[in-house]
């Protein structure tokens, strides 16, 4: 099978390009031809279509949007092109896959950054075309369904109208910036990518249950637990449990870094995290910290290859995300070095996490519950132990490659059939 996958980028950069790489990698080893659709980067990996992508908005270096200058009026307007429909991107990418002739698209993101009209040029081929969600941006314009404001999860854009995201300047605490992503979910609707789009794809359930909510079709959307690929695993690498927890990921406010950082202060408990802030949250976790007794280490930003080091030497690692995480990296990367998580009691993590078996969960904001946790496994290592070979069992249980292939390749299939019976 010759599929097309679009992604707005070719580079790691955050969850999206990790299963990117990693499903590339699978679908190859099985015989397929995937061919990548992205925008011009700096930092892309090389691909011999890379002068088929998309122009950059900006120079091209940029990866998040405090980078942008948001002075220049030429960038200004192609970027609110690629938030709410592209001519730009619609015309190339037709022209993309007439060059290509794919069996399918399968696109992991396109939005702020492509827009949904490459939606139509796929339909519009006869194409057929499967969407795998990361998150909540086709049904909300704050794509974590979090108010910053008020350190919550909200979901009335959800609910009710998409203003609201505009009167609590949900996203990037701009209510210029919410009213073109409400906009843009307004012209989604009006392009009709619910229709023209053949399937969807969930790495949560919970996830899956949000959209059904939002109004998306039942008969369109798949559950398939992300793939964990064990091929990316240094052969150099021995498990073993020392006396640190570890954190992975991003360093802003949804992420519940406050709660974790709460739990440790005051005490003599080793922890390290891995990651950073593209928002300018670092200054808030710093001002926190200030004056006060820790064994707290900020590692910055790492590679995976350069992340298993900690991976494989921790205790247990911590997840005290506030909103609705979508099945993030970290927890199946915990599970295949073997480690306990503890986690908070919200949607996919609760639904991924068995207590006491494959991690422990605590109640949600609640520093005490999580402090009680980080307590206990420091207290008890033989129970961090346990519980993480447990999750050494899961990962190859419930998030294999091959299972995620099988799956994946069953949604392609039928979307084929269904496309072909109806033409």
């Amino acid at each position: 099978m010759k599929i097309v996958i679009v992604n707005y980028r070719y580079f790691v950069s955050g969850g999206p390009e990790r299963y990117l790489f990693n499903i590339k990698q699978v679908l190859e080893s099985k015989g397929h031809e995937v061919i990548p659709f992205s925008i011009q980067h700096s930092r892309n990996v090389h691909s011999e279509f890379s002068n088929d992508f998309l122009s950059s908005i900006g120079t091209g270096d940029e990866v998040y949007f405090s980078q942008y200058n948001t002075r220049s009026l030429k960038d200004s307007v192609k970027g609110f092109a690629r938030m709410t429909y592209s001519v730009e991107a619609k015309r190339r990418f037709s022209k993309f896959l007439k060059k290509t002739r794919p069996d399918i698209v399968y696109i992991l993101y396109y939005q702020n950054k492509i827009s949904c009209s490459i939606v139509d040029a796929a339909h519009k081929l006869n194409i057929p075309i499967v969407h795998r969600i990361s998150d909540y941006s086709l049904v909300s314009p704050c794509n974590s369904l979090f108010r910053y404001d008020k350190n919550e999860i909200c979901e009335k854009c959800l609910h009710g109208s998409k203003v609201n995201a505009v009167k609590y300047k949900c996203v990037y605490n701009s209510a210029i910036y919410s009213l073109v992503k409400a906009l843009a979910l307004k012209i989604q609707d009006l392009v009709d990518i619910k229709s023209k789009t053949d399937a969807f794809i969930f790495p949560s359930n919970f996830t899956l249950t949000k959209f059904l909510e939002g109004g998306f079709p039942a008969r369109k959307l798949h559950y398939i637990p992300t793939l964990f690929n064990h091929n990316i695993l240094r052969g150099d690498i021995k498990i073993s449990y020392q006396n640190f927890a570890l954190y992975v990921g991003r360093l802003d406010q949804d992420k519940g870094i406050l709660t974790m950082l709460k739990a440790f202060v005051n005490t003599s408990y080793n922890l390290k995290i891995i990651g950073f802030s593209s928002s300018g949250y670092m200054s808030t976790i710093e001002d926190f910290l200030k004056d006060k007794n820790h064994n707290i280490e900020f590692l910055g930003k790492m590679d995976f290859k350069e992340m298993q080091t900690y991976l494989s030497g921790c205790l247990f690692t911590i997840i005290p995300s506030e909103w609705y995480d979508n099945l993030p990296n970290t927890l199946l990367e915990s599970f295949a070095f073997s480690k306990c998580v503890i986690a908070s009691d919200l949607g996919s993590l609760a639904e991924n996490i068995e207590n006491n078996i494959t991690g422990l969960l605590f109640e949600n904001k609640n520093v005490n519950s999580l402090k009680e946790k980080v307590d206990f496994l420091f207290q008890n290592s033989s129970e961090a132990k346990r519980i993480g070979k447990n999750c050494g069992l899961k990962i190859r249980e419930k998030y294999s490659a091959e299972d995620h292939y099988n799956e994946l390749m069953s949604v392609f299939e039928k979307v084929k059939e269904d496309r072909r019976v109806s033409s």
